[in-house]
Order: C-alpha cells, then structure tokens, then sequence
C-alpha cells in the first residue's frame, strides 16, 4: 500500500521547474515562527520495518522529531541525508519511515530527502510517491536545489547500486550539477549527499566513498560560490577541507561502530552570508559533544 506524504510543507516553499532544475525556495513564504538561518539535518536514519517502536533506531529519530515538532520557531527546513532504510530498502522500511516523520509534514515543516547505498531508489519513490518529481532533472536519480537566504543546497544523489558501499554520481548528474550551480551563483552553495568523498578528511574511509571525487571537485574547486560538501555514510563526526571546501561529515541518527569514539544525533546548520555554525545534538544528553559548536567561515 504505497504511502501518500501530506503535501503541506509545500505551501510554504516556491516549486519551480525549469531548465533542468528542480528548485524548491524557503524565503518566499518565510512566515514569523520560521527561523529562516536555521536548518536541520539528519543521515543514516537506518529505519526498519521491524524495528520494536521502543528500541533505539527508530527512537533516535523519534527524539529529533519531537524535538522539531515541540519548537515554538521552526527551521527553515530538514534534510534527511541518505541510507533512510535498514539495509536494502525494502517497502515496510519506507512505510516506517514515513510513520515515524509524519509529524514534520503535519506541523508544515519542509522537509528533503537524499538517498545512500542502502536505499532503493523505485522502491522510495512507490512509497513516498510526493518524493517523485514528474520530470526528473537527471533521469533516475533523486536531486534537487533547495533555496535558503544565506544558502542554495545542492542535494545530490550517490546511490550506484543497493547494498555497493561505494557511491557515484555519475557524468551526467555532474554536468547538471555544473549547470545548476551556474545558474545558482548569487549565494553561498552547500553540496549535501550521502557518501564521502575520497579526498580530505580521514583516508581509511576513501575507499567505501565516492569513486568519482576528483572529477567532481573539478566542478566544484572553480566556482567561488561551492564553500562546503556536507556528507554522512561514515557514522561519525569530522571537518575536513580540500581546495577551500569545507568537507562535514555529520553524525548518525541511527547506531555508530564504536560507541567508545562516536555517537548517534543530528545537526543543527545556523548559517550567515559568511560562514555557518554546527551545533551537535546527541541522542545521549549526557554525552560530551551535545551543545558543541564550531563555526567555518566560507572561503
């Protein structure tokens, strides 16, 4: 039984398609009890069709969703980074899913969507059928700009095959991605998608990232407006930088590897025409890193 999304948090975005771009706009409708700099963002929700409501994956993303919901100024918007099901994208992960961020569609939070390696892309969209756009400006892959004050997203999609570490975006995707930016130049531009990319940051986790990083930052190293590539797929926390690109590879809302060196929580992105401030939430209040913050100033 496919899942239909109620549709409010796009009366609070301007949609427009045109030229091959898939644009969605948070400052047209910015309304009083929005905080237009603030945004939320979440990867590795992991959900389960089987997941026990109590047990602790889907009640990691419970929290942040309560959270969200309980907030008397609400952000801008949420991006959820990819590997959004357990593990090979079945259609009861998706319908969980669903359920369990249903209360961000009712209190008109807008919401995007990225895919990773344990996503399936047509099984996602049978499910959450308002996630699929009519034309899509790639074919077969899930990408989209969203449009803040002080930022453009370019939400990307890396997901090669279900169950391949490795991610990829492709010729293709690229040259659109090449063009979206251009036609995109008058704000700060923020890449988001799933996999990591294979320079920067910690070498040890190149090989499960993004196999064509150097052509992308062929792209993006020239154009000026490209300050930062946010990712998950590692289940930890890191900055990096490579030609100037911040490179932020956010927590896990699901489970970590080794309890001992991360832990499981979202971010909140708090951006300015120079720079953005990362707060990290834990899942765990007492843990260390909950309520850390650190500032990048934009190249």
């Amino acid at each position: 039984m496919p899942v239909h999304l109620p549709a409010q948090n796009r009366r609070q975005f301007l949609f427009t398609l045109g030229a091959g771009f898939l644009t969605y706009s948070a400052g047209a409708f910015a309304k009083d009890s929005q905080q237009s700099d603030i945004i939320y963002l979440l990867n590795d929700t992991h959900i389960g069709e089987k997941h026990p409501e109590n047990s602790p994956v889907p009640s990691h993303l419970r929290k942040v969703v309560s959270e969200l919901v309980s907030l008397e100024q609400k952000p801008a918007c949420v991006l959820i980074n990819g590997d959004l099901a357990l593990r090979d994208g079945q259609p009861g992960d998706y319908r969980h899913l669903a359920k369990l961020i249903r209360p961000l569609q009712e209190a008109k939070i807008d919401m995007h969507l990225t895919l990773g390696n344990h996503d399936e892309r047509d099984v996602f969209y049978s499910v959450m059928q308002e996630e699929q756009p009519e034309t899509p400006p790639v074919k077969s892959k899930h990408i989209s700009v969203v449009q803040t004050p002080h930022a453009n997203f370019f939400l990307l999609d890396s997901l090669h095959k279900t169950m391949v570490t490795q991610g990829t975006l492709g010729a293709e995707q690229r040259t659109w991605l090449a063009k979206a930016l251009d036609a995109h130049a008058d704000k700060p531009a923020i890449i988001m998608t799933h996999h990591n990319p294979r320079l920067g940051g910690d070498p040890n986790h190149f090989p499960g990232g993004l196999t064509d990083s150097v052509e992308l930052w062929e792209v993006l190293a020239p154009r000026k407006q490209v300050k930062a590539y946010i990712h998950g797929h590692i289940h930890h926390r890191s900055n990096a930088e490579h030609k100037g690109i911040h490179i932020i590879n956010t927590p896990a809302t699901s489970y970590v590897g080794n309890p001992k060196a991360s832990t499981t929580g979202w971010t909140i992105a708090k951006l300015s025409p120079t720079g953005i401030t990362l707060t990290t939430r834990t899942t765990d209040d007492q843990h260390p890193w909950n309520h850390q913050t650190q500032t990048l100033a934009w190249r």
